[in-house]
């Protein structure tokens, strides 16, 4: 085992089905476009972005997109860190929740971004009922 820790640290492509295993880091660039799903296999959105606490490092949540057509139409909600689970199999994330209740969620527009400094706490209010 201490071989192949060892090895991993070479930067070499250690190929097969076990070479990340367990999941446990990602690069934000792996992340930011993966898709979200919920349980029952709907479509959630796309991840865009992730907001990060500079005080204490932490993912706090992902902005993900949802809806619209041709850029028309298309909502952005923040969904805290802790309500997305790795799909590794399909390399995308699980939010349990109903689209309705996505859809219902206090979203905003790509050009309309709120203060960030007071969107935390909003978000959380929302999703408190999880």
């Amino acid at each position: 085992m201490i071989a192949l820790t060892t090895d991993n640290l070479t930067g070499i492509n250690q190929e097969g089905p076990d070479t990340n295993r367990p999941l446990k880091y990602l690069t934000a660039t792996s992340i930011i476009g993966d898709r979200v799903h919920n349980e029952q296999e709907e479509q959630m959105g796309v991840i865009k972005n992730m907001m990060i606490d500079i005080t204490d490092g932490s993912i706090k949540y992902f902005i993900i997109e949802f809806g619209g057509f041709l850029g028309m139409g298309t909502k952005y909600f923040a969904i805290p860190f802790k309500l997305l689970l790795v799909d590794s199999e399909k390399h995308e994330y699980i939010f349990n929740q109903t689209k309705e209740a996505l859809e219902n969620a206090p979203g905003f527009d790509m050009d309309h971004w709120p203060d960030t400094n007071i969107h935390y706490d909003r978000v959380y209010e929302y999703w408190s009922f999880v």
